[in-house]
């Protein structure tokens, strides 16, 4: 039987859209989806509003409250307006950053939000056309912003647009101004309630100058320019896949040194639709399936794939057989700071005050790496917004030198506040020139450093529980997790548990210690005697549960890779039968 309430719910919702604050066109839709026999549109467009979170707004495109539209975007730029006027009074002239990636209606909402910004007294920088999302945060810092916001939905798929707010720093809106601006998205009661009509004296145009900027600085991030100069001819092969990387990734791999870049014609083509690919995540093996095709065909030596907003990199190089292997985001992340810091060394760089960033689920190698070369590494939660957080309190106190997460995110220096893939294909593609220059290939020095500190390896599984059913179960289970903690994880005894909801670290013994973290969130941790490490966390955005298993093994010398990889799957597989995954 067909939920009444709920129809007339969204029955009186639809119906407050009919009025002339909304266009033509959303009333022809609204009127189409209340007319029509079937509801579900309706129910999918007003069952609740798109809502505007920590991370700004994401949600599939269309008419309706739970949409992405003129009117959700409209009224999240009039919150963050009236945020910013507030926070800001004093100023002469507030300012704001405003960038998008190739999605369809990018454009339009970037327009839009410009439009919006500039009728409430505010200064806005707008790109002339889609740019990386880490270009975005640079200018903000470049041009002294207060603000900023890039429309982008990442590497979700073609009918997702998304909306991120950023702060005076360059990172994404922490805490307080997180809530702060929630709160006044929240007061917006309808389109009549939002500055549509802009003004266009306080609209400037930006684009090649901080394009200009942006690629000086990410020049700076080379270590070692003699080995490019020496490899410069080095066949690589990168894809935009269909997205911003293509306004700036080959221009800065030139700028780098690099001479022999081999693209991916049909996938710089820009497009929302992403037409050659199923989904534009470089996580995802077949989104680089067509540039390792190319590779193959021109016998490159290596790949590099970003995403739609070009903040993230996926990476492929051959093994020594010749066949062409992923790198996954904790292998990528391990190789960075490898680099850097063996490159810091090398140069009598290392001062005594560097420190490098990981998040919490990311592998504990790259700790291991750092400690050795008695650099500090921070753990923070996940998100580039907790790594922009640890380079703000220790600006102008210590040095900055990388950070990254699993889920295939590296920054190398702090002129940008969030995940960089133009710097970091910039790097990747380095430190495989770097490798060659000393007589191995990429892969081959991916197997030293295991050799050097010793061999892990990191899965990460996603259990799907749909529905309001599905999140009660997600619910219980962490509750369980917490009422009955693990005493042994596939035979070894769990010597530490962490639990970032409570902030508290209990050891073997049973003794109780506080985290030092800057909020609780709903993580679970547990260490075993034999290293392994395994998280676990609903996700915030997806009907799931995530766990993140690292387990550790042996490693004598590159020949027993594949046998150290084997004995780890069979060790994962063992971990997640004792959590009954």
């Amino acid at each position: 039987m067909e939920n009444q309430e709920l129809i007339k719910q969204v029955t009186e919702k639809a119906n407050k859209w009919l009025t002339p604050a909304y266009d033509a066109e959303t009333q022809a839709a609204i009127k189409k989806m209340l007319e029509s026999e079937d509801k579900t549109e309706l129910i999918e467009s007003f069952y609740k509003d798109l809502e505007f979170g920590t991370g700004g707004l994401r949600g599939i495109m269309g008419v309706g409250s739970n949409r992405m539209n003129i009117y959700t975007v409209g009224a999240a730029t009039q919150g963050l307006s009236n945020y910013l006027n507030a926070n800001f009074k004093d100023l002469p002239q507030i300012s704001v950053v405003i960038g998008h990636d190739c999605r369809n209606n990018s454009r339009k909402f970037a327009e839009i939000s410009a439009n919006i910004f500039s009728a409430n007294g505010i200064k806005v920088y707008l790109f002339e056309a889609l740019r990386p999302t880490p270009e975005i945060s640079f200018a903000i810092r470049e041009l002294k912003c207060q603000s900023g916001i890039i429309l982008t939905a990442s590497h979700n798929p073609k009918e997702y647009n998304g909306y991120k707010a950023y702060w005076d720093d360059g990172a994404q809106v922490l805490a307080p101004h997180d809530t702060g601006i929630i709160d006044e998205v929240n007061k917006i009661a309808n389109a009549s309630d939002i500055k549509f009509e802009g003004s266009p004296a306080l609209i400037e145009v930006i684009g090649e100058k901080v394009d200009e900027l942006f690629l000086n600085a990410v020049k700076t991030v080379s270590l070692n320019p003699e080995a490019i100069k020496r490899q410069h001819d080095m066949k690589i092969v990168y894809t935009p896949i269909h997205g911003t990387g293509i306004t700036l990734v080959p221009r800065a791999l030139k700028m780098w040194g690099f001479t022999n870049i081999i693209n991916v014609p049909e996938q710089d083509v820009i497009s929302g639709d992403f037409p050659t690919v199923k989904s534009p995540n470089p996580e995802e093996p077949a989104a680089l399936s067509m540039a390792i095709e190319k590779a193959k065909a021109t016998d490159a030596e290596l790949v590099m794939a970003s995403d739609p907003d070009a903040d993230r990199v996926g990476i492929a190089c051959k093994n020594e057989k010749g066949e062409w292997v992923l790198i996954n985001g904790n292998q990528t992340c391990m190789m960075y700071l490898y680099y850097i810091l063996t490159q810091y060394k090398a140069l009598g760089k290392i001062k005594g005050n560097e420190f490098c960033v990981k998040t919490i689920v990311t592998t504990e190698l790259i700790k291991k790496i750092a400690d050795k070369n008695n650099v500090e590494m921070l753990d923070c939660y996940t998100g580039f917004k907790w790594i922009a957080r640890e380079i703000r309190i220790l600006e102008g106190k210590k040095k900055y030198i990388g950070g990254g997460e699993e889920s295939y995110g590296f920054l190398a220096a702090d002129f940008v506040r969030d995940k960089d893939a133009v710097s970091a294909c910039c790097l990747i593609a380095e430190i495989a020139a770097w490798a060659k220059d000393n007589g191995k290939s990429l892969y081959e020095l991916l197997k030293d450093i295991y050799v050097e500190y010793g061999f892990s390896k990191e899965k990460g599984i996603s259990v799907v529980k749909p529905g309001k059913s599905g999140a009660d179960e997600i619910k219980q289970m962490m509750t369980n997790f917490r009422a009955n903690p693990p005493k042994e994880i596939a035979g070894s005894k769990v010597v530490c548990t962490k639990d970032y909801q409570t902030l508290k670290q209990t050891d073997a013994a049973g003794k109780v210690t506080d985290l030092d973290m800057p909020d609780t969130s709903n993580v679970l941790q547990y260490f075993t005697e034999d290293e392994t490490k395994v998280s676990v966390r609903p996700s915030g955005t997806e009907p799931k549960i995530k766990f993140y298993v690292e387990v550790k093994g042996e490693l004598c010398c590159r020949e027993n890779y594949d046998v150290a990889n084997a004995a780890a799957d069979v060790k994962i597989q063992a971990v997640l039968k004792s959590l009954g995954v």
